[in-house]
């Protein structure tokens, strides 16, 4: 994910998001609220996750605490029932660390969290400033248990109920965040519930007078009014949501509908990555209708209820999808099936790098504007793409981008044989039983090829691009470098000079304090040059099923907020950076 491994890197934005039990209902819906944090991560921005503890979990906990004799010590019971918020707040660090982005869960104490008044209705007060920064200075994202608080008296308190809401709005005052967003289960605060009244007028934008009369009992009042004397913009919507009702100081105004019936979906491919997507696909029934997947055996996933399977693709193309997620590998035949499908008009998502390396121009002709989009196809879960596409002068970039080729290069360096090296990362799943894509480069090329377009709109086949093979580094050449230092990378690397873009795939020793160095195993990263000497640094995990399918999946809400006509949820905030809210990495017709 983005991080900043040069001192040189400008700070990110800042966001905070809450979750809280009326979308925290099951253990599955942290998958979603996974999805929706690394969607702000892939948008540039630091996030700080407050999470509520899963529904029903707090007033099992207050029950509890009353049949122990609660009213005897409301501070032992505010121990108690601030439980949930910590097994929540430590199940989305799980979460977001198989997502593969730096996440640290923070315990109210370790930021200096501190609260005043009763035990069981405090009021927030203060905040360690510096350990809060120095915890965004090494992760991307921060989680942290809402509701509850250290106390000078009592030692921990709880924030009444609904208090998760004040706990976001503090930190957004406190850290100087862009914005404050609540998830909810509706998306935006409406004159009247929605669920009882289908005709209720939904707002755009309230004032915060005006939202503490109309969102009774959807926020909590101490939050609006720690807002308003902060001035915070709080932003209200559902999962998955670009648009949002914002809370500011802001005239009252009614806004649109924005509810459209599912979108159609072909799903192409249902192997590590495509089961991942299926599972992202099921946790939004409501937003997607699913063919009939394609793979290549229906038999071998029998087992599988979440959706029904086919070996024809006629079948899973059935009925003119509006979007088409292509993740059979290969090149040829998969790029004539996408080409197809965006000359009918659909959407296209895709994490196949050999294709549109290979067919770039012939799926850019044929998409009309924001229909294909491929940020997985360079680096999985790395946000490489939509860094590029943020930036508009780009002299250089370089990367560590194939993590077979860490793995191997790292057992070299022990000084083992090639070629037991190369079996057991074959035998681990690293390698395939044609380990040549990646022992020869071109899995890297195929990569660099998409960068090299995105970053200077040049044409550079991968076959055009030099690539230095895996087997030229020596077991006794990795322990030699390894005394001196250094380490053996496969690097790629494109520079813009002179007018002209060079481009290599190359196997180098770096020292072991080069930013590229630390790469290990499925991990990438990329360094982003500007001509102004700015170094981007950008890294995660470019490999594996959750990674990737994040990526995919972010691609697939990304298209289907295009295709609702939902604006991205930032894009108008009061004090907000319009130039740094760029689309991902969509090809552009």
């Amino acid at each position: 994910m983005a991080s900043a491994l040069s001192s040189l890197d400008p700070a990110p934005r800042l966001s905070v998001l809450k979750f809280g039990g009326s979308v925290l209902t099951r253990e599955s819906d942290y998958r979603a609220a996974g999805a929706e944090t690394y969607r702000h991560v892939r948008d540039g921005e630091k996030v700080i996750v407050i999470v509520s503890a899963l529904a029903g979990e707090t007033d099992a906990l207050v029950s509890q605490a009353q049949r122990m004799g609660g009213e005897a010590s409301a501070a032992m019971s505010a121990r108690l029932v601030r439980l949930g918020e910590y097994r929540s707040a430590a199940m989305m660090g799980l979460e977001m660390a198989r997502l593969g982005v730096r996440t640290e869960v923070l315990d109210p104490y370790e930021i200096g969290l501190k609260a005043e008044g009763e035990p069981l209705d405090a009021d927030l007060c203060d905040l360690d400033a510096k350990a809060l920064a120095d915890a965004l200075e090494r992760a991307d994202v921060l989680v942290i248990p809402g509701f509850t608080a250290g106390h000078d008296q009592y030692g921990a308190v709880t924030l009444g109920r609904g208090g998760t809401d004040l706990t976001a709005v503090f930190f957004a005052a406190r850290a100087g965040a862009d914005r404050v967003r609540l998830i909810k289960d509706v998306d935006g605060v409406y004159s009247e519930d929605p669920a009882v009244n289908p005709d209720a007028k939904r707002y755009d934008c309230l004032d915060y007078e005006a939202a503490m009369a109309a969102s009774r009992g959807l926020i909590q009042p101490k939050a609006i009014e720690a807002a308003r004397d902060h001035d915070v913009v709080i932003e209200v919507a559902c999962m998955g949501a670009g648009a949002a009702t914002r809370i500011a100081r802001l005239p009252k105004r009614a806004g649109r509908l924005r509810h459209r019936g599912p979108m159609k979906v072909a799903l192409l491919g249902c192997g590590s990555v495509g089961a991942g997507v299926l599972d992202y696909l099921r946790t939004h029934p409501d937003l997607f209708e699913l063919n009939p997947v394609l793979v290549r055996n229906p038999a071998k996933h029998a087992a599988n209820k979440q959706a029904s399977f086919t070996s024809d693709m006629a079948e899973s193309l059935a009925g003119d999808p509006d979007l088409v997620v292509e993740l059979m590998g290969g090149a040829d035949m998969p790029a004539r099936v996408m080409e197809d499908a965006l000359a009918k008009g659909a959407r296209v998502v895709t994490a196949n790098k050999a294709a549109v390396a290979k067919h770039y121009d012939t799926l850019v002709g044929a998409a009309r504007p924001d229909h294909l989009a491929y940020s997985a196809a360079v680096g999985g879960g790395v946000t490489v793409l939509e860094r590029i596409a943020t930036l508009s002068d780009l002299v250089q970039i370089e990367g560590v981008m194939n993590g077979t080729a860490n793995f191997m290069l790292d057992k070299l360096s022990h000084g083992e044989d090639f070629e037991a090296v190369l079996a057991e990362a074959q035998r681990l799943g690293f390698a395939e039983a044609d380990p040549s894509a990646d022992v020869e480069g071109h899995d890297a090329a195929d990569k660099l090829s998409i960068l090299i377009r995105e970053a200077f709109g040049v044409a550079r086949l991968p076959g055009d691009i030099p690539k230095q093979s895996l087997r030229e580094v020596t077991g006794e050449m990795a322990q030699e470098a390894a005394k001196k230092g250094l380490v053996y990378k496969q690097i790629g690397r494109c520079v813009l000079a002179e007018g002209e873009v060079r481009a290599a795939i190359t196997v180098e020793a770096v020292p072991l304090s080069h930013p590229l160095a630390g790469a290990r195993n499925e991990e990438n990263r990329f360094l982003l040059t500007e001509a102004s000497g700015t170094v981007h640094g950008v890294y995660g995990k470019g490999a594996g099923r959750w990674p990737t399918a994040a990526a995919v999946f972010a691609d697939i809400m990304d298209t289907r907020r295009a295709w609702c006509g939902d604006e991205r949820g930032s894009a108008a905030l009061p004090g907000s950076h319009p130039a740094a809210h760029a689309e991902p990495a969509l090809a552009r017709a």
